[in-house]
């Protein structure tokens, strides 16, 4: 192993630059502009697994954007990891407050600056030069690899769970590698036990054909609006808890041995307060804030658009309102079924003088698995070598849909293994990865492959 860990450490100037590289593609998958761009970035990726070394190389086509294969299988009898992250990233909106061209990586600081730095091309390319540095220098890797990495994580991964589906053969492994979430924070490594699953919908609402004056027509007719509001209002009750009949009834509680080892972590709320620019924190009445925002389901608006929005003054009523609705779920609560129960509530809510719209859009199951199996024990010791000190065991608030579509179509068990941290604005502007925890996560991921190596599977 020495001399992989020397190999990593001497190429780090090379990695930056060739990390660079695959960020300056903006394979923005929101955006039908960017479709050229996005399959430009699928075929860097498949070129750049065949100069690491792997084997079998090839694009995937589906209904969307293609999913890059590659494989390196020369260990019989050794176990087989299956790696999976994207190539696709976010929007760069509003691009006013980046700092530098999101697109042309900048180093401020020890960070590096670019869409997708953090989210998920800076993680997908650690472990690239982990198993280059193997390849390299021994030839050989000390367990199977299959590697997929997807083009649409960024818009809801809607054609992966038919790849899976129809690639089962093809992607027999023993365990699932992600590494697509964050350290709980800067200099506390972590390994993450726990997804929320995740349930999205449009409301739109129609009171007229066309807007109308609202002196003459005002008192006539109700306001889209304003009853879109009222309908929000009774999702919620004061203390945070959501109204829709039967949401809770699936809901896997907290163990107290969780909620103990929650108070543990090194979180300081005051601090994560002001981090957000928050007057106040709140959230469901009875939890800690990491409780609620690892193992309690939510439900938030993410969009309003009605009326008249621009400068000056319009008297209108408009005749349409929309609403944006999600929701974080946690294990046991099934996304098609809390769907059922909304739309049910939803009708039921709306009111006779209103067309109503509900349109159910993407969404994903929560997962969770034990963090004393024989994997994720053998990414914990990896990650201490990497990084000098144990890994915490934490639960994520956000959602990655595909892992429990490996655990159903597949058999597979997870290891959720992330060096991004919570601030590095994954989503936002400004998007950056300490570049500390990208060099100690490719010697993570190298140990990691020859800790696997002694599982026995």
């Amino acid at each position: 192993m020495d001399n992989v860990v020397d190999f990593i450490n001497m190429n780090r100037d090379r990695y930056l630059e060739e990390l660079k590289a695959l960020l300056a593609i903006p394979s923005v998958s929101a955006l039908p502009v960017h479709a050229p761009d996005v399959r430009r970035c699928a075929e860097w990726v498949a070129d750049e697994m065949r100069r690491i070394g792997l084997q079998n190389v090839q694009l995937h086509e589906t209904a969307g954007n293609p999913v890059v294969y590659g494989d390196w299988l020369g260990a019989p009898g050794a176990p087989t990891m299956l790696f999976y992250g994207h190539y696709d990233v976010q929007p760069v909106d509003p691009l006013d407050l980046w700092e530098s061209p999101p697109f042309e990586g900048t180093v401020r600081d020890g960070e590096l600056y670019a869409r997708g730095s953090a989210d998920d091309k800076g993680q997908v390319f650690m472990h690239f030069k982990a198993l280059e540095a193997w390849l390299r220098q021994n030839g050989r890797l000390p367990i199977n690899v299959k590697l997929i990495i997807e083009g649409e994580e960024e818009v809801g991964s809607d054609n992966l769970d038919e790849f899976v589906r129809t690639h089962k053969r093809e992607l027999a492994a023993d365990v699932v590698v992600i590494s697509d979430s964050p350290m709980f924070d800067r200099g506390v490594p972590s390994i993450c036990y726990g997804l929320r699953g995740l349930a999205y919908f449009q409301i739109d609402l129609r009171g007229t054909k066309s807007d109308l004056h609202s002196g003459s027509f005002g008192g006539a007719v109700a306001n889209p609006a304003f009853v879109l509001a009222q309908m929000i209002a009774q999702m919620k009750d004061r203390g945070g808890r959501i109204k829709v009949p039967g949401f809770y009834d699936d809901v896997r509680a907290l163990t107290d041995a969780e909620r103990e080892e929650f108070k543990k972590l090194p979180f300081n709320e005051t601090r994560f307060r002001k981090d957000l620019g928050a007057p106040k924190l709140m959230g469901e009445t009875g939890y800690s804030t990491l409780e609620r925002v690892w193992g309690r389901p939510t439900l938030e608006v993410n969009g309003l658009l009605s009326g008249f929005t621009g400068d000056g003054a319009k008297t209108v009523i408009p005749a349409v309102a929309m609403a944006k609705i999600s929701m974080r779920l946690v294990p046991d609560q099934d996304p098609a079924k809390i769907a059922d129960q909304f739309e049910k509530w939803v009708w039921k809510i709306a009111p006779k003088t209103m067309e109503l719209k509900f349109t159910r859009m993407h969404g994903g199951k929560p997962w969770m698995t034990s963090f004393d199996n024989a994997f994720v024990q053998a990414a914990g010791r990896a990650i201490e070598r990497g990084f000098g000190k144990s890994p915490v065991f934490t639960r994520e608030g956000g959602s990655i849909p595909v892992v429990s579509t490996f655990q159903e179509e597949l058999g597979l068990p997870s290891v959720l293994f992330g060096v991004g941290l919570p601030d590095e604005n994954a989503h936002a502007p400004n998007e950056r990865i300490d570049l500390g925890n990208f060099y100690n996560g490719i010697i993570a991921s190298a140990y990691f492959y020859e800790e696997l190596a002694g599982v026995t599977v």
